[in-house]
């Protein structure tokens, strides 16, 4: 029954003599990656609507298209554009309106060119019916065996099973894999005798290990290493065309394979050639006119500048220049050269080549400077817990501010959104604002030695001295912070960074503007929530942070990736030095408290149309000292687009402590969500399955799972229904997991997503036991309580879904 239902949208668009193929399915004897045996298809049964059998919307979408597809009307309109650009272009002798109208011109004929042979836009977003092809099949089949074979897999057998009922097709491909052949040995035949000493010194590092199953793709892995290798020893114009492997089944016996290396010398030459570097020369400012001037030439540490004006400080390149004069050719240092300089965001171009004419090997380096100055404007619309409202961002960057490759970076942003009143239901206005300044070295500044520091230039060393202010004001509250910072970074691989804050100190002050809400403060602060009414209080803040981050290609999206973030924090700890009253005596409080946190996230790729994402997100902070409390902003907190998406931003938890209940008649029943919820254990995580739909539209389902706790205390409101516990339990925190659920769409307009989540809550730990899992008590529209006119209950409480907007994936 599934397999009819799957095929009868799709066999109405068939032609008489054509079948639908509707499903097909691998099985191997052998642990053999199905799903790159699945990548090899040739054919593929039409896709599904979030997997839904018997829904092809692209199928739907592709002959919606068709029906209104018109190819000489495409046709016409392109010529009909080219004669429009081309009558502008010849009535005016402005270069750059010209070039501005070509621009224009091409772009309006690439589109037409692809409705012209692509179709329209549905027919691009869908796809036409999947017609069972033989041929294909025998392609297919092809393909599976050569994967194998590159697998060594050499004696292995597909075979294939068809089966047809009606206009409706499936195939079964049966793959024996036959037994693996091993690597047994592995002879170099190299003629060079300077080569063959570098690669037997390094035989370490090959790919090719004995008694391991022969895999192809380890082949062209080892001459890629080797040709690495050999052009970091000075084999400049070595080429990996030289290298060449033989691969014997006849001679060894129960499948055993001799691998024959072979390293040839180039016919002409007789050898391979090692270059050593005679002199590096360094154009810091290629490609800028300056007309009646010739370049001026320096020298420092052995390598000859050239400039028309002396803008940069020659110290602090050459802690990032890897070359030297008579020392050999290294592909990888030329390439570490060339990334570090690329790394000050100094130039708009960094290129290194060498010159061998003459008899001579001279390293040539050419760099063009960006802009000094740079600007940008934004204005758009926030979309956080609140009603939307606008915003403006400014910066402003000056480059080389002091010619020693320093980096001024300015910015500054106002915001006006509506937000719910604390102390009533009335709407809002919210005003953010605030201003940040940071001047950004390109080495640490510390009392290391001149030889340490250019040491230290590979590790692509920064330092970022900033202070900044920022405001908010609702009617309850005035805030303001003052921050002081003093950051060093630095990378040991591309993939792994590290940070350190050796200086971070704020000063934060609140004004309380409305007398209800300072008696709210007070009335929690008495039932146990010390730290709401604490954040209002002046306060000094200071902390020094370590953090380490490890990454793989996170951020692409189209392959597997990973994401690690690990993170310390000691709060407060110079006052362990020093006298606190220094700080109590200006009326302010302060903090002492460690904080740790590790974020992990991967992404794995499940086929051309579909990934999945998932999270694990924790946290502990312990503060001590006389307050016993952390700053408000060093708190976790739960909740939100990029949390657990079926509670408000930082609005699940604390524990089982259920919030007050919700004094509205019309929302009887139903939690009061006006607090934040701020804890010091957090755990959370995420699994999301994404799919493409169509065009630039892609759906996502998820699961969230989430919750913050207290360390010490236990918290509750002796004006609600259920008592519960804030502290985290080993033996009982599982139980007080927030769980939510949903779906969504992504807009992928390539220079931004933009993202529509709907969370719908299944597990609420703030609930009594037994009455937790709601999630057959959710509404889409007017998400109140079910009561009568007078306030009285006529039916179980229905639990609002959360609606999420934001911008980019959640994770």
């Amino acid at each position: 029954m599934p397999l009819l239902l799957t095929g009868c949208l799709g066999t109405k668009h068939l032609k008489d003599d054509e079948k639908l193929l509707v499903r097909q399915t691998t099985r191997v004897s052998r642990k053999v990656d199905q799903e790159e045996l699945r990548s090899l298809y040739v054919q593929r049964p039409n896709r599904r609507f979030l997997g839904v059998p018997s829904f092809h919307l692209l199928v739907t979408m592709y002959y919606a298209g068709l029906k209104r597809y018109n190819k000489e009307k495409f046709v016409r309109k392109k010529e009909q554009a080219e004669k429009k650009f081309d009558a502008k272009i010849a009535k005016t002798t402005n270069q750059k309106k010209i070039n501005n109208l070509q621009f224009r011109k091409q772009k309006k004929i690439d589109k037409f060119n692809s409705r012209i042979e692509n179709g329209n836009q549905f027919m691009q977003w869908g796809e036409p019916v999947a017609v069972f092809d033989s041929v294909l099949v025998k392609t297919t089949l092809d393909r599976f065996s050569n994967y194998l074979f590159s697998k060594g897999y050499f004696t292995n057998s597909v075979t294939t099973r068809i089966n047809t009922i009606g206009k409706l097709v499936t195939i079964n491909y049966r793959i024996e894999t036959g037994p693996p052949f091993i690597i047994d040995s592995i002879i170099y035949r190299i003629q060079d005798t300077t080569v063959n000493r570098i690669v037997s010194n390094n035989k370490s590092e090959s790919l090719l290990k004995k008694s391991e199953r022969y895999e192809e793709s380890n082949l062209s892995k080892e001459r890629e290493r080797l040709d690495l290798l050999l052009k970091d020893n000075g084999f400049f114009d070595f080429s990996r065309q030289y290298i060449d492997f033989e691969v014997d089944t006849s001679a060894l016996k129960n499948n055993k394979v001799l691998v024959i290396l072979f390293i040839r010398n180039p016919a002409k030459r007789g050898y391979h050639k090692q270059f050593e570097i005679d002199s590096i020369r360094f154009t810091t400012d290629a490609g800028v006119p300056y007309p009646g001037y010739s370049r001026k030439t320096r020298t420092y540490r052995d390598v000859q500048y050239r400039y028309f004006e002396n803008n940069y400080n020659l110290k602090i390149l050459s802690q990032r220049l890897f070359l030297t004069p008579a020392s050999l050719y290294s592909r990888s240092n030329t390439y570490n050269s060339q990334r570090q300089l690329a790394n000050l965001d100094a130039f708009k171009f960094v290129n290194i080549n060498y010159d061998t004419s003459g008899g001579r090997f001279i390293a040539n380096i050419f760099t063009s400077p960006l802009d000094r100055y740079e600007w940008s404007n934004e204005v758009g619309l926030n979309i956080t817990q609140g009603y939307p409202g606008p915003f403006y961002n400014i910066t402003f960057k000056k480059r080389n501010i002091f010619r020693g490759l320093e980096n001024f970076e300015f910015s500054g942003r106002i915001g006006v959104e509506g937000v719910a009143g604390a102390t009533g239901d009335q709407i809002y206005r919210s005003t953010e604002a605030g201003v940040n300044a940071s001047l950004l070295f390109p080495q640490f500044l510390w009392p290391f030695r001149g030889g340490t520091q250019i040491r230290l230039g590979k590790y692509n060393p920064k330092t970022r001295l900033s202070v900044g202010y920022s405001f908010s004001e609702r009617p309850e509250y005035r805030r303001t912070s003052t921050t002081l910072s003093n950051t060093y970074t630095w990378q040991n691989k591309r993939s792994t960074q590290y940070s350190l804050a050796l200086t971070n100190i704020s000063l934060i002050n609140s004004t309380i503007k409305d007398d209800t809400f300072n008696t709210l403060l007070n009335r929690l602060y008495e039932q146990g929530n010390y730290n709401l009414k604490r954040s209002f209080e002046p306060s000094f803040v200071s902390s020094m942070i370590f953090g380490i981050t490890w990454s793989k290609d996170y951020g692409t999206y189209d392959k597997n990736a990973f994401f690690l973030r690990g993170q310390v924090e000691s709060g407060g700890t110079t006052l362990n030095f020093i006298d606190p009253a220094i700080i109590t005596d200006q009326g302010l409080q302060y903090f002492k408290y460690l904080r740790f946190s590790l974020d992990f996230r991967k992404l794995k790729i499940l086929n051309k149309w579909a990934t999945l994402a998932y999270r694990v997100n924790t946290g502990y902070a312990w503060s001590y000292g006389s307050g016993n409390s952390l700053p408000y902003e060093k708190f976790y907190f739960v909740g939100g687009s990029n949390s657990v998406r079926a509670w408000r931003p930082r609005r699940l938890g604390l524990g089982s402590v259920p919030p007050p209940l919700n004094e509205n008649p019309q929302q009887k029943g139903l939690f009061n969500y006006q607090f934040e919820q701020p804890g010091e254990i957090l755990l959370e995580g995420s699994v999301e399955l994404r799919s493409k739909l169509f065009g630039f539209v892609h759906g996502a389902v998820f699961i969230d799972a989430g919750n913050v706790w207290s360390s010490q205390r236990t918290i509750s409101d002796p004006n609600t229904p259920a008592k519960g516990s804030s502290q985290f339990r080993v033996d009982s925190f599982y139980r007080e997991l927030g769980i939510g659920t949903g779906f969504g769409l992504r807009f992928d307009f390539t220079f931004l997503i933009f993202r529509l989540d709907v969370g719908i809550k299944a597990y609420d730990p703030a609930r009594e036991p037994g009455d937790r899992f709601v999630l057959d008590k959710f509404r889409f529209w007017k998400p109140y309580a079910n009561t009568n006119s007078d306030g009285t209950m006529r039916g179980p409480v229905k639990e609002p879904v959360i609606y999420n907007f934001n911008i980019g994936y959640p994770f």
